[in-house]
């Protein structure tokens, strides 16, 4: 009764049967295994691209993958994946779930996860992570916590530290006092 010919409108046209992918999807497949070579992470939710330069604060809740310039504070919340793509410069504290750097990094890195240095990343500052992995070629310089316990002992000596700092006022207060 109706053929699928028919049901087409003269002069519509019709859409691909394929749409066009995204750019990511080019260097990177499903089938293969994560190469560190993809230019752009699939699993980005924004992206601040090789032209963009940034200086201040960026927060948020989403992956962010980053090939351009930041300067002052990445800071992702919840369960996030920061990525410094090849081209990424960043003079910043970091502090996401995942940090992945295959690009130049100064400052200090919290990784609440897992921290993966690729073969062309390179990290000047201070590391505090869960898991790290460093590629061959990758460039690591500074003072690195790894592994749950150092985590929780870089806490315990921050909270040490503010309770230390809490007291010794007082400390200093009550012991002038008996002195007099």
């Amino acid at each position: 009764m109706w053929k699928k010919d028919d049901a087409k409108s003269p002069g519509v046209a019709e859409p691909a049967a394929t749409s066009a992918s995204p750019t990511y999807t080019s260097t990177y497949s499903a089938d293969s295994p994560k190469s560190s070579s993809f230019a752009v992470s699939p699993n980005a939710a924004a992206c601040i691209s090789q032209g963009i330069r940034i200086k201040g604060e960026v927060t948020g809740t989403e992956d962010l993958f980053v090939d351009g310039f930041v300067e002052g504070k990445l800071n992702l919340t919840a369960n996030s994946c920061l990525t410094i793509g090849p081209n990424g410069n960043v003079k910043a504290d970091l502090s996401a779930r995942e940090i992945i750097v295959r690009g130049v990094v100064e400052g200090k890195v919290t990784a609440r996860d897992k921290l993966q240095i690729g073969s062309t990343g390179q990290i000047t500052g201070e590391v505090q992570t869960d898991r790290l992995a460093i590629e061959d070629g990758a460039l690591l310089r500074g003072k690195v916590e790894a592994g749950k316990q150092a985590v929780k002992q870089a806490e315990v000596k921050v909270s040490a530290a503010a309770a230390t700092s809490k007291s010794s006022p007082s400390a200093a207060l009550n012991s002038g006092t008996a002195a007099d």
